[in-house]
């Protein structure tokens, strides 16, 4: 296998500047999108967690109109022993049955005055609930129109940019083979912890771009010779002189516009 052209500071440096402007694309294209995705989760939460709530008050006015029917059951019972026991205590012989027929029947009575207590708290339960229903339906009713509302949004903001961004993500993968893995592991790290991932930025008016602190005359001399990589005391980025950038953001400018 033929040895492969030793590539040049100038060109790494290049390079790394090109790499940095397609990931600051892609991070242009994502804050365009914004918080609208953790926004439609979140919707998309709210909507089921509503949806779940009505499946439960719905379960729970089952239950109380099935207490309601066994209370039901139960006055008609009574009814039919009271009924029963007023035949009997026609027909009595002594005061010992009379008296004990009689706390039966006043024993039912209760139980059907017990009986309707319940019905009438058990009434009132659903009357509560299904205003609760009313009010839930409500909202889940404005919540699922916002949802639609911001996926549409989602939506033709995804439909513009989807294809843009994954054609630059192709394309800051391949520009990241161009480089040597140990720079790119650096570029990877610097723009992790440095503000709007700026990781390789161009001198500008005798500071580092973004950064207010003046870099000697010395050191600006040194980043245009292009014979090394220099990077800024305070921030950590790599520091390219402002013609290369500008050459390189002239050309990039027209890779995008091919997106």
């Amino acid at each position: 296998m033929a040895k492969s052209k030793e590539v040049t500071v100038e060109e790494r440096l290049r390079a790394l500047y090109d790499l940095q402007l397609i990931d600051s694309r892609i991070d242009e294209i994502r804050n365009v999108r914004g918080e609208l995705p953790l926004e439609v989760r979140d919707l998309e939460d709210e909507v089921a967690g509503l949806q779940t709530r009505l499946e439960k008050l719905d379960a729970s006015l089952d239950v109380l109109d099935e207490e309601i029917k066994s209370k039901k059951n139960i006055i008609e019972e009574a009814n039919s022993l009271i009924k029963k026991y007023n035949t009997q205590l026609k027909n009595i012989s002594n005061n010992r049955e009379y008296n004990s027929l009689t706390k039966e029947v006043e024993f039912q009575e209760l139980e059907i005055e017990l009986a309707e207590k319940h019905i009438n708290e058990f009434k009132v339960q659903i009357e509560q609930k299904k205003e609760i229903i009313a009010q839930t339906k409500e909202r889940s009713k404005e919540r699922q129109a916002h949802l639609k509302h911001k996926k549409g949004e989602l939506d033709a903001i995804l439909s513009e940019t989807e294809k843009e961004e994954s054609a630059l993500i192709a394309k800051s993968d391949e520009y990241k083979t161009l480089i040597e893995e140990r720079l790119v592991k650096a570029y990877t790290r610097i723009r992790t912890n440095v503000k709007n991932g700026l990781a390789v930025v161009a001198v500008e008016r005798g500071a580092s771009g973004g950064s207010f602190f003046t870099i000697p005359p010395q050191i600006i001399m040194e980043i245009a010779s292009r014979k090394k990589i220099i990077t800024d005391e305070h921030s950590g980025r790599i520091l390219v002189d402002e013609a290369l950038a500008t050459e390189q953001k002239e050309k990039m400018e027209k890779l995008f516009a091919k997106f």
